[in-house]
């Protein structure tokens, strides 16, 4: 790992390091704030950021306003790129599909299986190498925007156990029933729609056997977003926790669009859903 960027912030530090991937084959940035109880020695949880299309680590750390949040409440938080980067990585002319728009699945089909493993980048690599590099509790929390929520959404499920919190703003619920997902699914597994339900909020909901993990989910979705009707669809997960009793707390935010503005107002909410699950009470 190498640093590339570092800037005081709130007490803390916001840097950037930069590794060689195994499991995506390319080089990889990726953001760390550290809050002042970590600079002081202090090991601290960890909360994962996973960013919407188009983005880097860049776009979190500089926008989304977090860092006061995660200073006040002791909190690691650990911004990755939303996919694999490089002359020998497979792209795609569209924003919503290769390079800055991972999806955070593990690609299976051509040209994209060899380096398009999000799902394993964000779940088990990145946090085995953050936990390598810097003191932390063991205790992990994610939660993401629009594709990134989606991806936090996925992950969270995916690994039972391995996340104590999640949570979203305006996340893609049902990747198999709206554009965006229908097309980057479609591309990464092929056409095979049964293999969609993996990486399908909705889908992993619905089919949650008895007795398994129900992490309480926070969304926040703006009623201005421009995405909402026909990408988002908030109610199909509203729908799909009220089926299966999964706890949910769906807030619609008035007059918020889908931009980083939206994000940075109730920012410190989500920080605070994630420190009681991370941080209890002794």
């Amino acid at each position: 790992m190498q640093r590339v960027e570092q800037h005081a912030s709130f007490g803390g530090r916001q840097e950037v390091w930069q590794h060689a991937s195994a499991t995506l084959g390319c080089d990889m940035k990726f953001g760390v704030y550290l809050p002042p109880a970590a600079l002081a020695g202090e090991a601290c949880p960890v909360l994962y950021w996973l960013s919407g299309l188009t983005c880097t680590e860049q776009n979190a750390i500089t926008k989304g306003g977090f860092q006061p949040h995660a200073a006040q409440h002791g909190l690691i938080v650990v911004a990755p790129d939303t996919s694999p980067r490089g002359e020998a990585v497979a792209n795609d002319p569209a924003y919503d599909l290769g390079q800055g728009a991972g999806f955070y699945v593990n690609a299976t089909q051509a040209p994209w299986a060899p380096h398009f493993r999000m799902q394993d980048y964000v779940a088990d690599e990145l946090p085995a190498l953050v936990e390598r590099h810097f003191a932390t509790t063991g205790r992990r929390g994610i939660f993401g925007h629009s594709m990134g929520g989606h991806g936090a959404l996925i992950t969270a499920l995916r690994h039972p156990g391995r996340y104590a919190s999640v949570s979203a703003f305006a996340p893609i619920v049902a990747p198999s029933q709206v554009p965006w997902g229908q097309k980057a699914l479609g591309a990464y597994l092929g056409a095979d729609t049964a293999a969609w339900a993996e990486w399908d909020a909705v889908a992993l909901i619905t089919s949650l056997p008895e007795g398994a993990e129900r992490l309480p989910l926070l969304v926040d979705q703006g009623e201005a977003d421009e995405f909402l009707a026909g990408q988002l669809r908030p109610e199909l997960l509203a729908e799909a926790c009220e089926r299966v009793g999964h706890p949910l707390t769906l807030r619609r935010q008035p007059g918020y669009d889908h931009s980083y503005y939206f994000m940075a107002s109730f920012m410190g909410d989500h920080l605070a859903h994630h420190a009681r699950a991370l941080k209890p009470a002794d």
